[in-house]
């Protein structure tokens, strides 16, 4: 019986492992879909990052704002905290996808690994992670991996862009503002709620990101022709990003924002495999081999992780929040009960 226990133990986490490197691929595909239609929508001279986001933010609120609302239950993370995470979120967003105007795609992926470290830092200090010696060989691994992907990148091409540096510090400070929403949404997603975090996002980056388009941005709108092919790219941004949206509070609950930002990894191969298909481009050897490694380091991180219990604890607060009824539903409630007492002494005194 013992065995079969056992056996039945391993099997578990050998799936759960197995699903969370598959959410995270699935991610870190749409993750190149994003870069992807971001380069082309630079290369036809549209500068409109905000409104790429705008259109995001419109779609997750318009799906999950209804479900959040037909709960009718008070919040359970203050508004004004997830106003905070959906202001950086903008502009995170923001930086990132205007780095293309200045850069190249490819240095654009490599930089965004930035965000592991910036990650690790600060569930360190704010969420009192632990990672252990494993997980940072599994980190270093990964990185290592993708550094063959630019190994081949550089035989092919330069820098790229009209002012690589500028858009090289715009994706460091993007990067850390991904760093800032990760490590808020792995918080909510593991104490809180998932569906409420998602909700609340959307509005404020909503609010957000229209405030900011009425004072920068509207002029560079006004100048876009909305031609069939801009207008497909807007939208595989949004569908992209949508589910992207949606499927990292999976990976998050079930690993962590480190795991979730390494997987991210893989984007420049998928990438790259998109481009294939697009430009009929030839695929290097070193592509195949940074896959493999990339793989391997995440193999290495997740079992560690499992192994050692350190990395998916979260130890702040407690985690059997509940939620509470809205206060129109309390004084009804209240005064239902009120009204039956009363009830039942006019009864006793007949």
């Amino acid at each position: 019986m013992a065995m079969t226990m056992n056996w039945w133990r391993v099997e578990k986490d050998v799936l759960s492992l197995l699903l969370v490197l598959l959410l995270g691929q699935v991610v870190s595909f749409n993750l190149a879909i994003t870069s992807f239609t971001s380069s082309l929508l630079s290369n036809l001279s549209v500068n409109t990052p905000l409104t790429q986001s705008f259109f995001t933010y419109l779609s997750l609120a318009l799906v999950y704002t209804p479900i959040l609302l037909s709960r009718r239950q008070n919040l359970l993370v203050p508004w004004y905290w997830y106003a905070l995470v959906g202001f950086v979120d903008v502009e995170a967003n923001y930086l990132v996808v205007k780095a293309y105007q200045y850069t190249s795609i490819t240095s654009v992926t490599l930089l965004d690994c930035w965000t592991i470290p910036w990650v690790m830092i600060l569930t360190w200090i704010f969420i009192k992670t632990r990672y252990s010696l494993g997980q940072f060989v599994g980190a270093a691994i990964c990185i290592a991996g993708l550094g063959l992907v630019f190994l081949s990148d550089a035989k092919d091409s330069g820098s790229g862009g009209k002012n690589p540096i500028l858009g090289d510090l715009l994706v460091i400070g993007g990067t850390f503002g991904y760093a800032i929403s990760n490590v808020g949404e792995e918080f909510c997603v593991k104490k809180r709620d998932r569906v409420e975090f998602i909700a609340m996002l959307a509005i404020f980056g909503l609010i957000v990101s229209m405030c900011e388009i009425a004072i920068f941005e509207r002029k560079n709108l006004e100048a876009v022709e909305w031609t069939p092919e801009i207008i497909s790219l807007f939208a595989a941004f949004a569908l992209s990003t949508f589910v992207f949206y949606t499927i990292v509070p999976f990976v998050m609950k079930m690993s962590g924002s480190a795991l979730f930002n390494l997987s991210n990894l893989t984007s420049d191969m998928w990438a790259i495999i998109i481009r294939l298909f697009f430009y009929h481009q030839k695929l290097d050897w070193l592509y195949f081999l940074s896959f493999a490694v990339v793989a391997i380091g995440l193999i290495i991180y997740s079992v560690t992780d499992k192994i050692s219990g350190t990395a998916t604890e979260v130890e702040v607060g407690d985690s059997n929040i509940e939620y509470q009824a809205l206060d129109t539903e309390n004084q009804i409630s209240n005064d239902e009960i009120a009204f039956s007492a009363k009830s039942e002494q006019r009864d006793l005194v007949t």
